[in-house]
């Protein structure tokens, strides 16, 4: 190459001077991606048909008893506002199993999370965007139904105290649920990178808990060991939220024969829930203690 030729390039780094918004910009911007992605919003469209159905599934439902209770002219729901997600719990499970994953293993398949880090951002910001996030999300899939129930009973003029009283019950039920739910699912997606093996995790995890416990408590009731029944739902997380329910939220219970916990046994049911919330949340800080490194 000829000296003529040759020539030198004044690319102009500079030094930043504009704003610095910092690591809460950071989190709240993770939070805002992370919950728009579980519903496939800034994704493509194929990712957006099974969250945007698992909605529909958890909202018509409630949309058909409306419509009943409307016609009918009925003096009460069909369904009480803490029961809803409780009969609708497969729908809840499958939204979890397959955006739980989404939202902590595909960081950690495509190695992203250390570029997380790499920002102003710490460990214990990004595992408080994603469980928000998470929970978050659950939370909308849950409550929806409720509002629509809720405004539903109000057209058809049913009580306002009552509807309004049932409707808090409900929304206090369904955040104890979105926290629980989502602090399990994402402590197991973030065990793997492999997404199919965090969707069939965490179904199994619900699934299998659920008709174990309800099993052993059919057997129980059948013998005659009623006493049995409330300490056995400590081991599912459904019936873990049926007896917080049950015994503070005016709730009826599903368990068998409506055995539900008394208020000296939710007592303990709300502290396995809030710990196990916590180990759930402290089980990820862990976990992203040592990823990338």
């Amino acid at each position: 190459m000829s000296a003529e030729s040759t020539q030198i390039h004044n690319i102009g780094y500079r030094n930043y001077d504009g704003p610095r918004l910092g690591r809460a910009y950071a989190r709240r911007s993770l939070f805002s991606q992370s919950l728009r992605g579980a519903y496939g919003l800034g994704r493509s469209a194929k990712s957006k048909v099974l969250p945007m159905i698992l909605f529909a599934v958890m909202c018509v439902p409630a949309a058909i008893m409306v419509a009943v209770a409307v016609t009918t002219k009925a003096k009460d729901l069909p369904v009480d506002y803490t029961r809803y997600a409780i009969f609708l719990q497969a729908v809840i499970s499958l939204f979890l199993a397959a955006q739980a994953p989404q939202t902590v293993s595909r960081d950690l398949r495509f190695k992203t999370v250390p570029l997380y880090f790499s920002r102003p951002i710490e460990r214990g910001d990004y595992v408080l965007a994603k469980f928000a996030a998470m929970s978050s999300a659950l939370f909308v899939l849950t409550a929806a139904p409720l509002l629509v129930l809720y405004v539903g009973a109000l057209l058809a003029k049913l009580d306002f105290a009552d509807q309004t009283a049932g409707f808090a019950q409900g929304l206090v039920s369904v955040a104890l649920l979105s926290l629980l739910f989502s602090g399990i699912a994402l402590v197991i997606s973030a065990v793997t990178p492999r997404r199919g093996f965090g969707i069939a995790a965490v179904i199994a995890v619900m699934t299998i808990t659920y008709g174990a416990v309800s099993t052993v408590q059919a057997i129980a009731y059948e013998q005659g060991s009623t006493g049995a029944i409330a300490w056995l739902g400590l081991f599912s997380p459904i019936t873990l939220i049926d007896g917080v329910q049950s015994a503070f939220l005016g709730a009826t219970s599903a368990f068998p024969g409506g055995e539900g916990p008394s208020s000296g046994v939710g007592v303990v049911y709300v502290l396995v829930v809030l710990g196990l919330i916590a180990g759930c949340y402290g089980a990820m800080m862990r976990r992203y203690r040592k990823v990338g490194l």
